[in-house]
């Protein structure tokens, strides 16, 4: 069976629903295994028993959320070369751009010749005091929609031998 990892990081909420959104939209198709994992959880074996991946994380100072950056300071030589062509998307919750943390992923994937299947799916959420990025972030359904789309298209386009 075909598998799908999602590693994740949050730290209100919104990026954990985002990845939560993802893995229901992937489990609709029967032949995909789906699983969450948690960037500081995440090993470099995780990653080579996955053929698709999907990350989700918040971007920080303009930048991937240092958890996330160092799941892949952990596992990424370990993994050089293994994963190369395998499809990849990613989801950013931002306060109000997430373009600099969408731009690091893409970098370093790119140099496990990752493929992305998508533009990545960014989440402003608008925060822009102390309180309102630190406080818990609930997403409506609406939000999460292009997660949850994105994982279905990941899942059928892995179980159809598109990526």
């Amino acid at each position: 069976m075909k598998r799908i990892l999602i590693i994740w990081h949050s730290r209100t909420g919104t990026a954990r629903a985002m990845a939560e959104a993802a893995a229901e939209g992937a489990r609709q198709e029967p032949d995909i295994e789906v699983r969450l994992v948690t960037s500081e959880a995440a090993t470099s074996a995780d990653l080579l028993a996955a053929q698709a991946y999907l990350f989700a994380g918040p971007e920080n100072l303009a930048a991937l959320s240092g958890e996330m950056k160092a799941m892949f300071d952990r596992t990424y030589y370990d993994v050089l070369d293994h994963l190369n062509a395998r499809p990849y998307g990613h989801l950013i919750a931002a306060g109000s751009d997430g373009t600099g943390a969408a731009r690091q992923l893409a970098r370093i994937v790119m140099g496990w010749r990752l493929k992305p299947i998508a533009e990545p799916v960014i989440h402003c959420t608008h925060a822009q005091t102390a309180e309102a990025i630190m406080a818990s972030k609930h997403m409506t359904s609406k939000s999460l929609k292009p997660c949850h789309d994105l994982g279905a298209a990941m899942a059928a386009g892995l179980a159809l031998g598109i990526f």
